[in-house]
């Protein structure tokens, strides 16, 4: 069935929901584009266009400029050691596509390291379909937080005279990054695309990015700069999941009561057994399920939004004009059906007689040609949006990787469920490790029980159960899917070096911390 939607109608993505198209998602290229939003205040500029063999980047490339390097006195060593100098290339200072593949492989951008690093790229190989837009407004929530993350991945440059600040210590990776960028001219155009009058629908949740980001570095004397932004990465890419699966079942709710202050009380029973036969998989799996359950949902909600939006001649570039939206569709002046009459009449008569049947009969049960219209919209591109969604919401929550928070197997058996990744549990501990005097952070020893209850409090997710009002009437099943989950969750903090329990001594089985801070 071909429904001819206009441009506008087509258009799913709205800044003020939520910044990103549903795309595959590489947290890596959402970083090298959030560097360049940081360094150009919220602005993306255009990249100019280079002629002829220098249109592209690749090794050899990278090569010839380490080479000049060298002829410069700047390094020393990268002529007598190729291979080896290759190796540390590939493998610590570049992004690739379709790495290991030989005929395929491309360079995509320089490591997200420094500050800088997005002046190298490939843009067509480093595209982050807007996510880094997200990213740029959760961190507004928060200025100071924003500026001293920019201030940490600027060090060891000086942005006034573009040179090496050889007064910072840097690692050897960031070091031989910005020998590779000094005699690079910012190759980017201005542009007038700018984020600074969007705020985050959901507040809250930027404002905890931003708290998770400031405590991250608090640890920047103690921690390797490399094992810090690693913790960056992990933490961002954990805060977009999560983002996006609130808004999931929020957003509906807004639309229904016709304000963006409302929320939903979200939680997740997460599975830390890595076990797909476990009894706690089968209850996170339901969690999953309901997810995509509600995709559906969100994204109808979303078209109803964009069409009030058009209604009112708003442009998506101001969140008042969200207020007013929601407001509009809470309560619908009598104009506003004719309206909408009219343009489900355009989009009707577009179709052929079979076709009109069809329709007439998926929107029988519609009472307003708005809500006709935008059935059809969704018979139009909501199949098409879910399906990408859930790839968006994998992508984000690092599915079957240590940093993520979702993991599926490949028979039909063991479908999505909520994990704790290793190297996910490791970034949270080490944030959730942090107390503050109002001024200062200092490093501090939980329980286990701590533990779980702040990660319960601070992100929502569940660990042990038997404390929620949903479960209060639990059967002997969920009580034993919960113990297994908690045996499980020690077993994952020893693991990661985070707990030790020795001794018989209650008292002394705590989680305590990798890197002493004292207020």
């Amino acid at each position: 069935m071909a429904i001819k939607l206009n441009k506008e109608e087509s258009i799913f993505r709205n800044e003020l929901i939520f910044t990103a198209d549903a795309k595959a998602v590489n947290i890596d290229n959402t970083l090298v584009n959030l560097f360049m939003l940081l360094k150009h205040n919220g602005i993306r500029p255009k990249q100019r266009a280079r002629a002829g063999s220098n249109s592209f980047i690749d090794l050899e490339t990278l090569k010839r400029v380490f080479s000049k390097l060298e002829e410069e006195g700047s390094i020393t060593g990268f002529n007598n050691n190729p291979e080896a100098a290759v190796l540390w290339m590939r493998s610590n200072l570049v992004n690739m596509v379709y790495r290991g593949n030989l005929d395929k492989e491309k360079i995509s951008s320089l490591r997200p390291i420094h500050l800088e690093s997005y002046r190298v790229r490939n843009a067509t190989n480093t595209r982050d379909y807007n996510t880094a837009d997200q990213v740029y407004l959760m961190l507004g929530a928060n200025p100071t937080v924003r500026d001293d993350l920019k201030s940490f991945l600027m060090e060891g440059w000086d942005q006034t005279t573009s040179k090496i600040n050889l007064g910072n210590e840097l690692d050897v990776d960031s070091l031989g990054l910005l020998h590779v960028i000094k005699n690079v001219k910012p190759g980017f155009l201005d542009s007038s695309s700018s984020l600074n009058q969007i705020r985050p629908l959901l507040n809250e949740q930027a404002e905890l990015y931003c708290d998770d980001v400031r405590r991250l570095l608090v640890y920047k004397e103690k921690l390797p700069r490399n094992v810090l932004i690693e913790y960056l990465k992990t933490i961002t890419s954990f805060h977009l999941s999560i983002y996006i699966q609130k808004l999931i079942f929020t957003l509906p709710q807004m639309v229904e009561n016709g304000t963006d202050t409302s929320r939903v009380d979200w939680s997740i029973v997460v599975d830390a057994t890595d076990d797909f036969e476990s009894r706690i998989a089968k209850m996170s799996a339901e969690e999953a399920e309901n997810l995509g359950n509600n995709v559906n949902d969100y994204i109808k909600s979303t078209f109803q939004v964009n069409a009030a939006l058009r209604r009112l001649r708003l442009e998506k570039t101001n969140s008042e004009h969200l207020g007013k939206a929601l407001e509009l569709l809470k309560n619908k002046p009598q104009e506003f059906e004719i309206y909408f009459e009219t343009q489900w009449d355009i989009l009707y008569s577009t179709l052929d007689d079979d076709d009109k049947e069809l329709i007439q009969d998926l929107v029988k049960y519609e009472e307003t040609y708005f809500d006709r219209y935008i059935e059809l919209i969704l018979k139009a591109r909501g199949n098409y949006q879910f399906r990408y969604h859930m790839q968006l919401i994998d992508n984000l929550s690092q599915k079957n990787n240590e940093r993520g928070i979702m993991a599926q197997g490949r028979s039909k058996k063991h479908p999505r469920r909520y994990v704790l990744g290793t190297r996910l549990l490791e970034t949270l501990v080490q944030i959730l490790v942090l107390e503050s005097d109002g001024k200062d952070f200092h490093t501090k020893s939980l329980s286990i029980e701590e533990l779980i209850q702040k990660i319960r409090d601070r992100y929502g997710l569940i660990i042990n159960g038997l404390s929620e009002d949903r479960f209060k009437d639990a059967d002997l099943n969920t009580h034993l899917a919960f113990k297994e989950n908690v045996e499980a969750f020690k077993l994952k903090l020893r693991q990661i070096g985070f707990y030790n329990d020795l001794s018989d001594a209650y008292i002394l089985q705590r989680i305590r911390p990798r890197y002493e801070l004292n207020a």
